[in-house]
């Protein structure tokens, strides 16, 4: 999944669209991710010991990773992503130790926070 938590990411399609975000939770067997503020659900309670009013409450629920787009933290634009793998000598050692970053496809920049 090209997304991760802690991403801050633009909705681009459904009720929320045009709004931004951090990715809270991300559900990768499903390919959903749940934002901090988006796609609110209202759930409604029955009265129990812990809450004896019941009532209705708001609750985060999780939508398609597609419609969302990242954001790069350095130019602060919506992008899509590229990945680049580099190769890092262990120390010590003549063995490589591949990563596979991501990339932001305009400025180029790394997305991952290092």
């Amino acid at each position: 999944m090209r997304l991760k938590k802690g991403d801050q990411v633009l909705i681009i399609a459904g009720k929320d669209s045009g709004k931004r975000g951090t990715v809270d939770k991300i559900l990768s067997k499903e390919n959903k991710i749940m934002v901090i503020g988006i796609n609110i659900a209202k759930h409604h309670l029955k009265p129990s010991r812990k809450n004896p009013h019941g009532g209705i409450i708001d609750k985060l629920a999780p939508f398609d990773a597609s419609n969302a787009i990242i954001i790069c933290p350095r130019c602060s634009n919506p992008t899509r992503v590229s990945y680049k793998i580099t190769e890092m000598s262990v120390q010590g050692g003549s063995t490589r130790d591949r990563k596979k970053i991501r990339i932001c496809k305009k400025c180029k920049e790394s997305l991952d926070k290092e």
